[in-house]
């Protein structure tokens, strides 16, 4: 077992369960794939066990793409999960499930949601959860953005380079991640610390400009020459600039798949932990330092089940934006990528970004 300190991996993993709120007498279920993180299950496992719960754990013969390695293709919303009803079932007895697979964006994680188990996701490498561990202080600020979020009825965001996009919202609802889940049905991402929501299908529109020093995934890179996106009514119509563009460009038409070009999420990150350099040192994991730290606007393309909404697509890019402002109904909520609402304020400190 792995020692962090003076304690273990599964001491870290007690911790989280007890954020998530794990009685004794509950069910926990552990799913992993062919021979990734296993010595996640073990910890979880033995957490649970030690506070009293029921714990099992559903291992899949069948391995999909890594989502957390250097290599791989980042598809998402299908899994080996889909073809395994006796698993799927398995799991939404639980009353608690974890993922290390990575079932966003699948209908199988929405049936178990469904029936009522709380879901926390977890991928990132030990070290980042234990840099990024969650705290009562997050969800707060987290869920005060929410709650604006979910009043608002336009978003917009732009930047210095030239971005201008404004989102219809009010449409599909509020996602938080604040990195667990007390909640029925509720599903969370341990490390995590943002917020976000979706645009009307057909009610974005504008530009955005992905500037140098944005990251882009799945690509775990950062931007070197801005990238010009011209969307319309909901759609990517134009994607033009120099390499970087170029790149995204073909890796988008990869997927021959015209839903590839529609626009997911917006949101923006909360955690004052959370490293927009990281990347730069650490290419590990599904880069939740990026997508997380304070004051970023995350713009992100693809899928938008996850909402309930019908955009299936395997093509997911997520952008975190760094020096972007971005307004709710004209309300400034970031300024040039600092959070302006004193409520989602992290106490003393300056942007991380």
């Amino acid at each position: 077992m792995m020692r962090l300190g003076g304690n273990t991996f599964s001491d870290l993993c007690a911790k989280e369960l007890e954020l998530c709120g794990l009685r004794e007498g509950e069910v926990v279920a552990v799913l992993t794939q062919g021979d990734e993180r296993l010595d996640y299950a073990d910890a979880f496992l033995s957490a649970a066990e030690g506070m009293g719960a029921t714990a099992f754990h559903v291992r899949l013969p069948r391995q999909s793409s890594s989502l957390s390695g250097d290599s791989g293709s980042w598809t998402v919303g299908t899994t080996p999960l889909g073809d395994n009803r006796p698993a799927v079932e398995a799991l939404k007895a639980a009353d608690l499930v974890i993922d290390t697979m990575f079932l966003l964006f699948s209908k199988e994680q929405l049936e178990i949601q469904g029936a009522g188990a709380r879901m926390l996701l977890c991928i990132e490498p030990i070290e980042h959860l234990v840099q990024l561990f969650p705290t009562r202080d997050q969800r707060e600020r987290v869920e005060y953005g929410g709650e604006l979020l979910g009043k608002a009825s336009e978003l917009r965001f732009t930047n210095r380079f030239g971005t201008d996009v404004s989102y219809r919202i009010g449409v599909y609802p509020v996602i938080t991640e604040y990195g667990y889940t007390d909640q029925a049905g509720r599903w969370d991402h341990w490390p995590s610390g943002f917020l976000f929501t979706g645009g009307a299908d057909d009610g974005v529109n504008g530009t955005v400009v992905i500037a140098p020093g944005d990251i882009i995934y799945p690509f775990k890179t950062y931007a070197q020459t801005p990238i010009h996106l011209r969307i319309e009514s909901g759609r990517i119509v134009d994607i033009h600039g120099e390499l970087d563009a170029d790149l995204l460009r073909d890796y988008m038409a990869s997927f021959e798949d015209e839903k590839a070009y529609g626009i997911a999420h917006i949101g923006w990150g909360l955690n004052e932990k959370a490293r927009w350099s990281y990347l730069a040192t650490d290419r590990r994991g599904l880069g939740m330092h990026g997508r997380s730290f304070y004051g970023n606007v995350l713009f992100s393309t693809g899928p938008n089940q996850e909402f309930g909404g019908t955009n299936d697509t395997q093509c997911h890019v997520d952008v975190p934006m760094r020096g972007c402002s971005l307004f709710l109904d004209e309300q400034p909520i970031v300024v040039d990528g600092d959070i302006a609402v004193e409520e989602m304020k992290a106490p003393g400190l300056v942007a991380a970004g």
